[in-house]
């Protein structure tokens, strides 16, 4: 037992019937080792070792530090709800709770932002620490925490800190987890103390999954080897501004009317409309497209922190006002859509002070991230918030001219920055690697890529580019490099009691930018915080630039209170997702050029909007009822064209008829909703799929292809085999939003040289047509879904191919087959799809296995809190045998919510454990 302890155990938590199942598991668990790995293997990996890092829930502890008792009461699920006298006290227990539930996870995080996995996990990560190294998160963390925090949080972080190593303190690595007790066969590591900088480090790898269109640079870039300006642009089609509404409708424009009036509409909120067709664009352009092939390859092993590495991610939230609702106060309702994890990315927990006081600040309950204090999303007593990435561009890429031991700079050599970091190997030897900087703290990534040196040697370019000299290099210029303020933001946050305290708050949050929906008793608003950058004229953001042009860098930040906002809008609800943040002929400054493109942001609109003018007022259950709306847009605009297309063989012809009378909705068990999703993929793969470079297709699939001809027909004669590069989660054309609305655009003109497909790639013929590629996408999917599924259309359903695997993000992806077993868990059959409100996202080009998920889905009843819902993925647990490691999965999957406990008269009454942690 730790030193610092002492002990009234009790029993574990949980009903009898949960533990003897438990126990049951754990019997087949030592079963299952004895035979796989011998019986001495087995042996070790007893119950008792299994269940050694299970927390103490129930009695007493003493800790070293605290200045009162502190109250940690659990209820059914194993979600905490913790109880001080003072701030401190309060943040202190949310760092020994979290590291009781997770400390594993919290421990790889740390790991993983600090660029040390392979301390961990050996020579494996060596790549993806050099990578992380180079971007320097905890170099930014430290000097964030030096320089940038106040002293309250300073002292809230140093206090979450002391309780995290006070639950270490005499620990082995089997006592905290069982992953440890795994990494004990290969390496003899040991977990560190916690710092306040570990802490503030999570926050970039947030950063990073959130950043914008870094992604889409990229992939635009790539498409020049075989695309034509005008081929791209039909890919990445205008916001349609008229049908989906942007965010701020009846926002407030009194902060930047006359900045606006003074310089014109030159740039927009939406589409570019310029640079890129400016012949310094076009030059550094092609001079990349090499190079970040091999840029994306270094990106795509980056370890996913909360999303599929800048991909897919989405969220849903939206607020309606009381005159709106039943209870007559406002509704909230969150659900971040981020990348499937186990354990969850949310850590359920109620912070609250006995007596709210100047001593005592915080009575606040929501989701947090394990590793960090505060809640990041949810409520306290007063007000509520939501949160969903809004998308703005906040990190360009930029084609530096290596020159020597510096870079050219407006016609000057200028010196890098430089600095050594050494790389720690479990079971081998360390590595040395020198970092490059330019001297506004651009890192080089190119420097982390043998291939990119070589390429950056040879790469073509046009004449408006300088001289080679020595090669061409990469450099990222990105927000979250630079020390801000957003750890402030979420402890002020946490303490709002009102609109204005939220939005002074709200301006602490610069990195990552995020859409916030706001709710009180009586007022409900929307505010768009962050560190945005403006841009010199001949620079959108859309496409990496010539960093050796000082016209293509940044030229400041848009001001804070320039930033758009709505308050109690007249129409009585604002949604967020994803879409537009404001018309583009409302705002002057560039926000981006890639927004999502409305399609769930239209639906729940459309949804509350139905609801109030058939006289009706809005639940907190009607609320949940649109988080699980599976509608599919794509399909009510498809589906009345392949209904029409005459299919002669009788097999494909009874799949068409599946589509008769659907009313679109893709539940799980839904036949016609997986024969819908197999056509709509397999017109993606023909029309466009197979006619993107290799760096954007599914690794492994060869092709013979050549680019689509925009003046004429594709031509057959000059094919070249290649083979896709791409991961099959990220993987082009992924059928999101986005392509809904490249084929939406190309309807009506059915004979645009996108629906040509040559011979060589069909079964048995071409099509030079749209409808001939439709009936070739009805054919080809009927077959695929016959080998998938079976000849049987009545066994068809698009749950049996959408399913959700759970899987432990370090030993169960790459630990060996038993211990993934232990670790992992499912399938779940799922409804929803991509771009649907209930959003459970699939890459067509890859497959229909589920990607990225709800994260989490919450809704917020400001007329009581304590008729408040909330859900997580998985549950609160981190340890593989809990109880609580999944216990709320087969509801999140219903699309169940839990009630959500938050008065201390509603805790009491559902509290199952009670731990006193005293001084």
């Amino acid at each position: 037992m730790p030193p610092n302890t002492t002990a009234t155990t009790g029993d574990k938590p949980g009903k009898s019937g949960r533990k003897k199942g438990r126990k049951a598991r754990l019997v087949v668990l030592v079963l299952v080792l004895a035979i796989i790995g011998g019986i001495a293997y087995g042996a070790y990996w007893s119950i008792s070792t299994v269940r050694a890092s299970f927390p103490q829930t129930q009695g007493s502890l003493t800790l070293d530090g605290l200045s009162g008792p502190v109250d940690v009461k659990r209820d059914g699920y194993g979600i905490p709800q913790i109880y001080a006298s003072s701030d401190e006290d309060l943040f202190m227990a949310q760092g020994y709770v979290q590291a009781q539930d997770r400390f594993y996870e919290m421990d790889v995080r740390r790991h993983m932002t600090s660029g040390r996995l392979s301390e961990m996990f050996g020579k494996g990560q060596v790549k993806n620490d050099e990578f992380l190294r180079t971007l320097g998160w905890d170099r930014v963390a430290k000097e964030e925490y030096d320089t940038k925090l106040s002293a309250s949080s300073k002292k809230y972080l140093q206090a979450y800190a002391k309780g995290v190593n006070a639950y270490l303190q005499g620990k082995d690595g089997k006592d905290i987890s069982l992953e440890y007790a795994a990494l004990g066969f290969t390496n003899d590591y040991k977990p560190a103390k916690w710092t306040p900088v570990d802490s503030i480090s999570w926050l970039k790898a947030m950063a990073w999954d959130l950043r914008g269109n870094m992604q889409d640079e990229i992939d635009r870039a790539l498409m020049t080897s075989r695309l034509g300006p005008k081929q791209i642009a039909d890919l990445y089609p205008d916001y349609p501004y008229s049908r989906n509404k942007a965010i701020v409708q009846e926002g407030q424009y009194n902060s930047f009317t006359k900045t606006f009036e003074q310089n014109g509409s030159t740039s927009t909120g939406g589409t570019s409309t310029s640079g890129s067709t400016g012949t310094s664009s076009t030059s550094a352009s092609s001079a990349l497209q090499s190079q970040l092939s091999g840029l994306y390859k270094v990106l795509d092993d980056v370890p996913t922190a909360v999303g599929v590495n800048g991909q897919g991610i989405g969220s849903n939230s939206w607020v309606v006002a009381g005159s709106h609702t039943i209870t007559g106060h406002p509704l909230l309702a969150n659900d971040p859509h981020l990348s499937a994890s186990l354990p969850s990315v949310w850590y359920q927990m109620g912070l609250h002070c006995r007596t709210v006081s100047s001593k005592c600040q915080y009575d606040v309950t929501g989701y947090t991230f394990a590793g960090m204090p505060g809640v990041v999303i949810g409520h306290n007593q007063n007000i509520a918030w939501g949160m969903t990435n809004s998308g703005v561009d906040v990190t360009d890429l930029y084609l530096e001219k290596i020159s020597g031991d510096g870079y050219l700079y407006d016609g000057t050599v200028k010196p890098f920055k430089t600095r050594e970091e050494t790389i720690k190997v479990a079971g081998g030897a360390s590595k040395k690697i020198i970092v490059r900087e330019t001297a506004d703290g651009m890192p080089l990534l190119s420097d982390r890529d043998d291939e990119l040196v070589k390429v950056g040697k040879k790469a073509s370019v046009d004449t408006a580019a300088p001289d080679r000299g020595d090669g061409y290099g990469i450099a990222l210029r990105w927000t979250a490099l630079d020390p801000g303020t957003t750890m402030d933001a979420v402890f002020a946050m946490d303490k709002a009691s009102n609109w204005s305290d939220f939005r002074s708050a709200a301006s602490l949050f610069d990195v990552p930018s995020q859409n916030l929906v706001y709710a009180d008793k009586t007022n409900i608003g929307y505010t768009l915080p962050g560190k945005i950058p403006t841009r010199a004229k001949k620079d959108d953001g859309s496409i990496p630039m010539p960093g050796w042009d000082s016209e293509y860098k940044w030229t400041g930040y848009i001001p804070k209170d320039a930033l758009p906002y709505e308050f109690n809008p007249k129409r009585g609800y604002i949604v967020t997702a994803n879409q537009a943040v404001i018309d583009k002929d409302k705002y002057p400054y560039t926000l981006t050029t890639d927004w999502g493109y409305g399609t769930r942001s239209q639906r729940i609109s459309d949804l509350i909007e139905s609801k109030i003018k058939g006289g009706g007022k809005v639940s907190t259950d009607d609320m949940r009822q649109m988080q699980l709306d599976n509608s599919s847009e794509i399909a009510k605009l498809l589906v009345p064209k392949l209904l029409k297309i005459d299919i002669g063989d009788k097999n494909v012809r009874e799949a068409q008829e599946l589509l008769e009378g659907w009313d679109y909705t893709q539940d799980a068990d839904s036949a016609a909703a997986a024969y819908f999703n197999a056509v709509w993929r397999n017109i993606l793969k023909l029309a466009f799929g197979n006619k993107l470079p290799k760096e954007l297709r599914v690794k492994g699939q060869c092709l013979w292809v050549d680019p689509v001809n925009t003046t004429g027909p594709a031509d057959e004669t000059n094919k070249v085999r290649e083979c896709g590069e791409r991961d099959a989660d990220q993987a082009q054309p992924d059928g999101g939003d986005r392509w809904f609305e490249v084929v939406r655009t190309l309807m009506n003109d059915p004979k645009s040289d996108w629906w040509s497909t040559p011979k060589s790639l069909t079964r048995p013929g071409a099509s030079d047509n749209r409808d001939d590629l439709f009936k070739r996408a009805m054919i080809d999917a009927r077959w695929e879904l016959t080998a998938k599924l079976g000849k049987d259309i009545d066994s068809w359903s698009w749950g049996r191919l959408h399913r959700l695997f759970l899987k432990n993000q370090t030993l169960g992806t790459e630990g060996p087959g038993f211990l993934r077993y232990m670790l992992n868990r499912g399938p779940w059959k799922l409804s929803g799809g991509e771009a649907t409100v209930n959003a459970s996202g699939w890459n067509a080009a890859g497959g229909y296995g589920v990607v990225w998920v709800p994260s989490m889905r919450m809704v917020v009843n400001l007329g009581d809190l304590d008729k408040s819902k909330w859900i997580n993925l998985t549950g609160a647990s981190g340890h593989a045998f809990s109880a609580h490691y999944t216990d709320q999965t087969g509801k999140w999957a219903k699309g169940e919510l839990l009630d959500w406990d938050f008065s201390q008269k509603a805790v009491d009454d559902n509290t199952r454990d009670t731990l006193v942690l005293k001084p």
